[in-house]
């Protein structure tokens, strides 16, 4: 499928980033761009990872952002393609101009998708004012991406019956397993969808607070989303789930998603510190070699090609994985190494190519108008996305010699 990100588009979307970062403001004009030219739309993980590599070389931020949505269009898309159209409902909303967000993150929840400390209460027919059955979700999320555009709100809580047999069947569990993590959808209805007048409906039950203000990855927008009894309804229930690790394959396909894109993410931004590297060793000058450009320096030339050599070998890894992944290629418990180490790899190379030209690129890059000092710090941010290092080292640890007794 050709790619939708013409040369002019990017070109904008580059000369908006810097702004965005500086107002600590979100990309509304990049997103109603990228919508009109239906960057939404589901697409394959090859076509996604390669849009989202290209766009990221432009607006980091912006690329890491529209990952959350993308990942959403991934999973409906697998699924369908496996005959399970639970989430059909999601790519039709898609066509509708509809906008997906995660809330699974939570401060001191480190297993992520097998647990929560958000809590799910079941609501019964008529207990809701609009009659549905569904489930009351209360807690707080954290790092809540594209706050102030979302209008479908992924989320997970965990759910403990508390009445026995009946409350155990109401809920969707088996008899004597309990407690359960809810994976389902907030709907949050827009008033109108153009950068100047975008106004989301509040939605009964979320309090967001705009407290994002980090160091990087800026026009993401992540903020703390605290829920009070939101309500998910039971049409836009995509998984009653255990808790903890459990083979099902929706969770191996938000896992396969988001790790892949979240590694093309960080391997555009290498891409384009790699870009501004060449471009400042050509254009500096050494007054102790008379004035020859830092291209002819050893030592730069070095350095040059050590990040290259890292980045040529994320390539190829990136590939294979995306390559696999759509042409349902079965790597059984496998795919869980490949694809944590995969998002680990392609940050840290991604932090390696960057270190390398910021020191290729003198001290002018540590001004703060200068793009690579902010690709530095949107670099870091990677560190903090699932899996973390720990996790990984841990996934592939477990890969290799088994389950700790």
């Amino acid at each position: 499928m050709a790619s939708v990100l013409t040369g002019e588009l990017l070109g904008r979307v580059r000369e908006r980033a810097p702004g965005y970062d500086a107002a600590n403001s979100f990309f509304f004009d990049d997103l109603a761009e990228l919508r009109a030219a239906g960057y939404l739309r589901p697409r394959s993980l090859s076509d996604a990872s390669a849009d989202q590599r290209l766009l990221a070389a432009h607006a980091p931020a912006t690329a890491l952002g529209l990952t959350m949505h993308l990942v959403w269009m991934g999973v409906a898309r697998d699924l369908a393609a496996a005959g399970d159209d639970s989430l059909q409902w999601v790519l039709d909303d898609c066509a509708a101009g509809e906008l997906f967000a995660f809330a699974v993150s939570e401060a001191g929840n480190d297993r992520v998708m097998t647990d929560s400390v958000t809590r799910a209460e079941r609501v019964e027919p008529g207990q809701h004012p609009d009659r549905r059955g569904g489930w009351a979700v209360t807690g707080t999320k954290i790092f809540t991406s594209l706050s102030p555009a979302w209008t479908r709100l992924g989320v997970l809580a965990r759910h403990e019956p508390a009445g026995g047999a009946a409350e155990r069947e109401r809920a969707g569990t088996e008899p004597g397993i309990e407690p359960r993590i809810i994976h389902g959808f907030l709907l949050r209805e827009a008033r109108v969808s153009t950068p100047e007048r975008f106004e989301p409906h509040p939605a009964p039950g979320v309090t967001i607070t705009p407290d994002w203000n980090t160091l990087g990855m800026r026009a993401t927008q992540s903020h703390t989303t605290r829920l009070e009894a939101a309500f998910i309804a039971d049409e836009h229930v995509s998984r009653i789930l255990p808790v903890g690790p459990v083979a099902d394959p929706f969770l191996l396909a938000i896992s396969a998603n988001f790790l892949t894109l979240m590694a093309s993410v960080y391997a555009g931004l290498a891409d384009r510190a790699l870009e501004l590297a060449v471009e400042s060793a050509q254009r500096r000058t050494s007054l102790k070699n008379d004035g020859a450009p830092q291209a002819h320096d050893p030592d730069i030339r070095w350095r040059l090609a050590d990040a290259a050599l890292a980045l040529d070998a994320l390539t190829p890894q990136l590939a294979a994985v995306v390559h696999d992944r759509d042409h349902g290629v079965d790597r059984g418990l496998r795919w869980h190494r490949d694809l944590a180490g995969l998002k680990h790899r392609s940050v840290e190379t991604a932090r390696h190519v960057v270190d390398q030209a910021m020191r290729i690129a003198g001290g002018g890059a540590y001004r703060t108008t200068a793009e690579l000092t902010r690709l530095q710090r949107d670099v870091l941010a990677g560190i903090y996305h699932p899996s973390d290092p720990e996790a990984v080292h841990a996934t592939v640890a477990t890969d290799l010699l088994g389950p700790v007794p």
